[in-house]
């Protein structure tokens, strides 16, 4: 048996040892603290020191990412970190870097949002001086205005003529430079002085630059974009087999490409050719669509110019060969998801839209307007700033949410339109929604509002509040996916508002919840919380929009930096 006094020592003891122990470790802390501080100190220092960097390559029009560079130093770093901590000094090292670029890309962002400036349409001539503009038929959507003000600062206008005009305003318009689009890329071919061996080669024009002497020159620099489509998404194209559809100059552009890039075969087919679009039945064993036509393009979509799914299921059993698509690509950028692309992601097939085409397009044209080179980098920066410019923000969850009143309060902070779907429909049908439930019944107004939502969807820059049933009907969820990005206002069951919505009186809010709840879910890109100011909730979805399309772009980015690195990691 213990002595007691000898038990209450070693408690002392224990006692005094671990005070020791604490103090030894807040001391041990306080040497990680100054040693934290001077990391944030060096950490600032680089930091400015990359801005700087970024800075003066901008301003040469040079490649901010140097992933030669970055491999010399990390290799570098790992010859001479200690054994103990190698592969963490190589992994602090390589996410240091990872922050730089992220870093300079965000500053290449603002830089051309400042130049752009945040009051004001960016449709609107930024200075005095020589016209450029885009030739077009239809153009009253295109995103070409806003593009081009983040690239350059000089007046940019959008000229719709008709056929029998182009020659007249081709030849004597008042322009210094034009880009072209459908449906005039071969027919203003003839009407150019001289013309770049890209666009004999193609036999389509898209960029006209008027030379001092009055004389139009006539290039393709819808080449340079999708080059820079197809290599942005690290997709191999040596060896493989692609399929075209469409016959036009962009077809004729994605061929050139494909087949320059080692392509072992490139199928079109198209309307105007034997077999028609149905043609695509024999080519089911192709590696790589790509879309060239304007189908599914704003205003008729999300249509689909033909169905990929038998392409995934063809059971090719060639040896060498693999039974599915290694990518979908669709030069059409608006909306951001095409029908064919919907599809491409619902068959987790690779997949890219035309918006990087159309921005390293018109970087080139920039630089022949202007006459000096841009950074690679500004392409990413560009993109992404029209695409958060162009996409709506859709609010989802449950009736009496607030979905209205944040929405609202949304569309002030980010200077956009707001809709109501409930609002539109009975504006549309001249009713309330009360009374359209009571005298035609939900299915009815279901109809009505998808409906409704297939004519929204398809905008672009609004703020939409849908109605708490939208999630009952799938089809709903492409015509709102398409160009959005879709939040889940989430609220308290025991705080959300009956009154003037039959379905919530009649099946009680609890039933709808248990049956709704995993369809925002599965809908939603981002959720927030709406138990507090309204403010709040809306300064919060603005934030979460914000940074789910950041983290698409970082994504985007990544999957740009392994292809250069020759990762070819897709996806």
């Amino acid at each position: 048996m213990m002595d007691g006094g000898s038990e209450i020592g070693r408690m002392r003891s224990d006692r005094a040892h671990t005070a020791a122990d604490d103090c030894e470790i807040a001391r041990l802390r306080d040497e990680v603290d100054v040693v934290d501080a001077r990391l944030e100190s060096l950490f600032e220092e680089r930091m400015d020191a990359v801005a700087r960097i970024a800075a003066r390559k901008q301003a040469r029009g040079a490649r901010v990412f140097d992933a030669d560079r970055e491999r010399e130093k990390l290799a570098s770093v790992a010859s001479r970190a200690d054994l103990r901590y190698a592969d963490s000094t190589a992994s602090f090292f390589e996410a240091l870097m990872g922050l730089s670029r992220q870093y300079q890309r965000l500053m290449i962002e603002d830089s051309l949002e400042a130049a752009v400036g945040s009051e004001g349409s960016a449709c609107s001539p930024k200075a005095a001086g020589p016209i450029y503009g885009l030739v077009g038929r239809s153009l009253s959507h295109s995103y070409s205005p806003v593009l081009h003000a983040l690239l350059g600062r000089y007046p940019y206008h959008l000229f719709e003529v008709e056929p029998d005009e182009l020659e007249s305003f081709v030849r004597g318009g008042s322009y210094a430079g034009l880009n072209v689009t459908i449906p005039y890329k071969e027919a203003v071919m003839p009407l150019c002085d001289d013309l770049s061996s890209a666009a004999r080669a193609i036999g389509c024009v898209n960029t006209i630059v008027r030379a001092s002497d009055g004389s139009l020159y006539g290039d393709n620099t819808d080449y340079q974009g999708f080059s820079y489509m197809l290599d942005a998404s690290g997709v191999r194209i040596a060896g493989a087999k692609a399929l075209i559809v469409g016959a036009g100059g962009a077809s004729k552009t994605a061929r050139a490409v494909l087949e320059e890039k080692g392509a072992r075969e490139v199928a079109v087919v198209s309307r105007s050719l034997d077999g028609g679009i149905e043609a695509a039945d024999r080519h089911y064993d192709a590696d790589i669509v790509v879309n060239t036509t304007p189908v599914g393009m704003y205003p008729h979509c999300p249509a689909s110019p033909i169905d990929l799914l038998p392409f995934c299921t063809t059971g090719e059993t060639r040896q060498g060969y693999a039974d599915g698509l290694s990518a979908v690509f669709d030069v059409v950028y608006n909306p951001v998801r095409t029908g064919l692309l919907l599809q491409a992601e619902k068959l987790r097939i690779p997949h890219a839209g035309g918006l990087s085409m159309l921005v390293a397009q018109a970087k080139r044209a920039s630089e022949l307007f202007q006459g000096a080179a841009l950074s690679d980098d500004v392409v990413e920066a560009a993109a992404a700033c029209v695409e958060r410019r162009m996409r709506n923000v859709v609010l989802i969850g449950m009736p009496g949410a607030g979905k209205s009143t944040v929405g609202s309060c949304v569309a002030r902070l980010m200077g956009r339109r707001f809709v109501d779907v409930d609002e539109f429909v009975a504006d549309e049908a001249g009713v309330s929604v009360e009374a359209l439930f009571a005298s035609r019944g939900e299915e009815a107004f279901r109809r009505l509002e998808s409906e409704a939502i297939a004519r929204l969807g398809c905008e672009s820059g609004l703020v939409i509040a849908c109605g708490g049933g939208v999630v009952t009907r799938p089809c709903n969820y492409d015509f709102l996916h398409q160009n959005a990005t879709i939040v889940w206002v989430r609220r308290p069951l025991g705080l959300l508002a009956v009154q003037g919505r039959p379905i919530s009186r009649a099946r009680g809010v609890e039933a709808l919840a248990q049956e709704r709840y995993r369809l925002y879910e599965a809908w939603a890109d981002a959720a927030i919380d709406n138990d507090g100011a309204v403010e709040d909730a809306a300064s919060s979805t603005v934030d979460a929009v914000d940074a789910h399309m950041r983290k698409e772009q970082e994504r985007r980015w990544r999957m740009m930096e392994d292809a250069q690195a020759g990762c070819m990691r897709f996806w």
